[in-house]
């Protein structure tokens, strides 16, 4: 160009906004004055064929583009918005300035310390050889980029400021570390990396696991941790549709954008994610459903398609979530659908004590908790809680805290001393006997079966709860038996349900369960079958677990008559008592009958691990022993010589009566006897009239 002009190409004077022969200012550009900052850390660019004209199918690798242009470019200036034509296998490429980011390079050279990425055209900087680029495909442009073997995606999958500890989520850092390594591990690294080891994205996450443990609360956060569009949520039966084809239509529906995005920008696109809460509802086996429609298979089959047919998309993630793991398809869960399957089980104490601490996180920061509140000692006290109900027991403690400031006499009145309302431990402590677990103890239904306590007439009777808590220990600590089962056998009334009830509250353990038949009253056998299953499955969500089954005879439905019993119960039985639990968790089975030599017919007695034999009351020594617990003349009088006496005599005229010194009769049978003679004014002559009519009965 002539001295005193300036030339400019099409392309340059597009970006500039000049014409030809338009007069413009030109003046010496110093890149030092930003500062330190003149150099180039990174530049990205869009590139796309120069000429609609001139394309070509090449897939150009984005590492050699890079190495080609800072050759050709080294230490010239460039600004975002600025377009330039670079040549390059004899194809001339359109390359447009994004954003860059200036740096100092410091004295010695080194990589400096920069400022924030800029999109602004007068922030520009001088491209060095040690300036990283990164190549972007124009939307408009055919061109076939190869992914980079040293970057990684430009859409990077995690925000760069996101923090585990802001998640909200308690208890589930495992979990959620498996997640991660699983799902998101190979979407931060370089795609031209993964390329390499040949291999897909995971595309789908199951959550699974009791109600109220957080499966919905994880898959809402692992939407906001992601650097991705906004979440698509939905609900299970918003699916289905009356209108014969619009279920599946709707299937595709959510897979619409995601095909899209794909089809224009192949692995530069962005992450769709597709969140599915219950699972189940839509995606029952196929087969299983009864109607004459079939839109639950068809359902599923669309679904099964979009996730792993023969168009693949590489740029989804479904999670769903469901508790019931046993109503969905098998299909969808193979590698290459929903491929992670995770367990969202109950939280142990540390899970606890966070959760505990998310939840009151408001109250410590405003000081309304009062200081006696050991979050600690709750966590302990809240065995077997999930998160929800931990949430519950908050939400009821601070409820028995605004009673306290209601007005005496009034439901709506508020006292003046309000702003003093604080909650304390007590309020906590109401709480907790408002609040029951779901996979708790059933301390109520089994306390019932020892509501006279436990009486130790006999030494036999010491050594089975003696026994009972060796094996408990045995459950508790051994690495080699996470599973023991006991049968208690014994004549009706004897005290084999007590027992077993008394050595399962002993055990402490944070799941205690009862199966009797007096609670499966009016059920069919499929009905029988499905409850004492979910018991066990129940138990096998908590660490330390005791199951009672209380008369196996008459849950199998055996009568003498016949003989005739539930060959489906029975086998579920057989089945249970010998399934070893998962790692990690620990079983006591404690099981009762009265018909010892029914169940060898049966061959349940080889299930057991160990049997222990309940007898009657034998001796007169005993009855006396259990005359003088039961408090029968009161406590002043039955513990004194005359009162002991009077026993005495009662004892020996049962023996007289009955013509026999052996008793032979249930602990159940003589409380029960006492309880019927006090009813009478001449409680002696009356109960040696009961008890011997009951022993020579017995003698008979």
């Amino acid at each position: 160009m002539p001295p005193g002009r300036a030339g400019a190409s099409g392309v340059q004077r597009e970006w500039a906004g000049w014409s030809l022969g338009q007069e413009i200012a030109v003046a010496p550009f110093d890149p030092f004055r930003q500062g330190g900052q003149a150099y180039l850390g990174s530049i990205d660019f869009e590139i796309g064929f120069n000429s609609r004209n001139k394309i070509s199918d090449e897939q150009y690798d984005q590492d050699k583009l890079a190495a080609w242009f800072k050759d050709r470019y080294h230490d010239m200036i460039l600004a975002p918005g600025q377009r330039l034509i670079m040549d390059y296998k004899a194809m001339l490429f359109k390359l447009i300035v994004r954003s860059v980011q200036v740096v100092d390079l410091g004295e010695k050279g080194g990589s400096g310390s920069g400022g924030a990425t800029a999109s602004h055209p007068q922030v520009r900087g001088i491209l060095t050889t040690h300036t990283e680029i990164n190549f972007f495909k124009a939307n408009d442009s055919p061109i076939k980029l190869k992914a980079s073997n040293k970057r990684p995606a430009a859409n990077a999958i995690i925000q760069p400021n996101f923090k585990f500890e802001d998640m909200g989520i308690g208890g589930l850092d495992t979990e959620f570390s498996a997640i991660f390594r699983r799902a998101f591990a190979s979407r931060i690294f370089p795609p031209a990396l993964v390329e390499k080891l040949g291999i897909q994205h995971v595309k789908g996450i199951l959550l699974y696991g009791p109600p109220g443990t957080g499966k919905t609360l994880m898959a809402r956060q692992i939407g906001k941790m992601l650097n991705a569009r906004e979440p698509k949520i939905v609900n299970g039966p918003e699916v289905l549709s009356k209108y014969v084809g619009q279920s599946e239509e709707n299937v595709r529906k959510l897979f619409a954008d995601a095909e899209k995005e794909y089809k224009e920008k192949g692995e530069e696109s962005g992450l769709h994610i597709i969140i599915f809460d219950e699972l189940d509802a839509i995606c029952k086996q196929r087969g299983s459903s009864k109607d004459s429609t079939g839109v639950s298979d068809s359902v599923v089959n669309q679904l099964l398609s979009k996730m792993d047919g023969v168009d693949q998309l590489n740029n989804i993630l479904i999670i769903g979530m469901t508790n019931r793991l046993d109503m969905i398809d098998e299909a969808l869960l193979r590698p290459g659908r929903l491929e992670v399957h995770m367990e969202i089980s109950l939280p142990d104490e540390f899970g606890r004590k966070q959760i505990l601490t998310i939840h009151t996180t408001k109250m410590r920061e405003n000081k309304v908790m009062a200081s006696d509140v050991n979050l600690n000692e709750l966590a302990s006290m809240t065995k077997n809680f999930s998160g929800a109900e931990i949430n519950g027991l908050i939400k009821s403690a601070t409820s028995f805290a605004f009673n306290r400031h209601v007005k005496v006499g009034t439901v709506a009145g508020v006292s003046s001393d309000i702003d003093k309302l604080k909650v304390n431990r007590q309020d906590f402590m109401n709480a907790l006997n408002e609040v029951q677990p779901a996979f708790g103890v059933n301390e109520e239904e089994l306390s019932s079966c020892i509501q006279n306590g436990i009486i130790p007439y006999s030494p036999h009777i010491e050594s089975i709860l003696s026994e009972g808590k060796m094996y408990t220990q045995q459950v508790r600590s051994s690495e080699h038996t996470p599973l023991v089962s006991v049968l208690l056998h014994g004549p009706s009334g004897a005290g084999k349900t007590a027992l077993a009830a008394k050595i399962a509250l002993a055990s402490d353990f944070p799941f205690i369960k009862l199966i009797s038949p007096e609670s499966m009253v009016g059920y069919s056998e499929a009905a029988k079958v499905a409850a004492i299953s979910k018991t066990f499955n129940d138990a096998y969500k908590s660490p330390l677990n005791v199951v009672v089954v209380d008369g196996i005879e008459r849950l199998v439905d055996w009568v003498p008559i016949g003989p005739r019993f539930s060959n489906a119960v029975l086998q579920t039985l057989m089945v249970l008592l010998r399934k070893q639990p998962p790692k990690g968790r620990r079983l006591l089975i404690l099981a009762t009958t009265r018909e010892r030599s029914v169940l060898q017919q049966m061959d349940i007695l080889e299930s057991f691990d160990v049997e222990i034999g309940v007898p009657n009351v034998s001796t007169s020594h005993e009855l006396a022993y259990i005359l003088a617990e039961a408090d029968i003349f009161g406590k002043d009088q039955t513990q004194n010589a005359k009162g002991q006496e009077r026993i005495n005599k009662i004892v020996q005229d049962i023996a007289t009566e009955s013509r026999t010194t052996s008793v032979g009769v249930g602990i159940k049978q003589i409380l029960l006897t006492v309880e019927s003679a006090k009813q009478d004014p001449s409680f002696d002559d009356r109960f040696v009239e009961l008890m011997s009519r009951a022993a020579g009965k017995n003698v008979l």
